[in-house]
């Protein structure tokens, strides 16, 4: 059955005119009666009394009628639906991030998206980079925001932030005294490292920093991720380098400090597949690139 005739007899049902029912569909005269004549056919019934000037429904047309109804509304709804989600304004899109990036601009950034795009439900997971790799490359998730930034040409890449690092120190460390410090003064430090494993990794850049000031550490404490890492400098095990916005959270246990000294900063990126290019993740991408052009003057 064909949905055109529906729409159809729907309007002849509500004018109860073949002119001005035809006017109404934009349509000549004739093929609306074509349209109907095969639409009784079809349901093997007669559905409007044509003998008097003003056509009625019959009563198998005033049962027909509700049905026709409800299956245009079924379908128009289908079509709206399906619509929003192929263009990305409805729907699900799964996003994983790495710990540290629950503080400065990702949390703005998904606020954004959500502003642009409030149908959509977002599914977020905090993740550490090998697997927020694994998960994009597995197809369990549609967008990755890491520290450091994911190597693989198989992903499309977009910088979100680059910001310095600072020193997460135990309040009960000589060093939270001092009014200036130096990197060179984490060389007698345990220093507090993530993640643990894979390697390279985030732990390798603040090793990095390291070397480039002349020492090795003299001893080190390996964590999964931000969270634990800042979780062993609250209770004195360490001294962590961190990206300066995980700063806008007080933490009981934890001074941060900034530094004298080499200090690459660290970027926060936003990855996706290549060959995902679905309405949902080039939306995203989308917001992200006006978000961090930021406003225009």
């Amino acid at each position: 059955m064909e949905l055109r005739r529906l729409r159809y007899f729907i309007a002849l049902a509500e004018e109860k005119h073949f002119g001005r029912a035809a006017t109404r569909l934009q349509i000549a005269q004739p093929p609306l009666s074509r349209a109907i004549s095969a639409l009784e056919d079809e349901v093997g019934a007669q559905l409007f009394d044509r003998s008097r000037s003003q056509i009625k429904l019959t009563q198998a047309g005033e049962v027909f009628e509700g049905h026709a109804r409800h299956l245009v509304d079924r379908l128009d709804s289908a079509y709206r639906e399906t619509r929003a989600v192929g263009q990305g304004s409805a729907g699900r899109l799964r996003l994983a991030f790495v710990g540290s990036a629950s503080y400065g601009v990702l949390p703005t950034l998904i606020k954004s998206y959500r502003s642009h795009y409030p149908e959509v439900e977002l599914a977020l997971s905090a993740m550490n980079n090998a697997a927020l790799h694994s998960a994009l490359v597995q197809g369990e998730i549609d967008l990755a925001v890491a520290r450091p930034s994911l190597q693989d040409d198989e992903l499309r890449s977009q910088e979100l932030s680059m910001e310095p690092l600072i020193l997460a120190i135990p309040d009960n460390s000589p060093l939270a005294a001092k009014s200036a410090l130096s990197f060179r003064d984490l060389a007698d430090q345990t220093l507090v490292l993530y993640p643990r494993r894979p390697r390279p990794s985030y732990a390798d850049q603040v090793l990095a920093i390291c070397a480039r000031e002349g020492f090795e550490p003299r001893a080190t404490e390996m964590a999964q991720d931000y969270q634990t890492a800042i979780s062993l400098v609250s209770v004195g095990a360490g001294i962590a380098v961190v990206p300066k916005s995980v700063s806008e959270a007080t933490r009981p246990g934890v001074f941060f400090r900034s530094y004298k000294g080499h200090n690459p900063g660290t970027a926060l990126s936003l990855h996706a597949r290549i060959d995902n290019r679905t309405s949902h993740v080039m939306n995203f991408f989308d917001v992200a690139r006006k978000f961090r052009r930021g406003p225009k003057d």
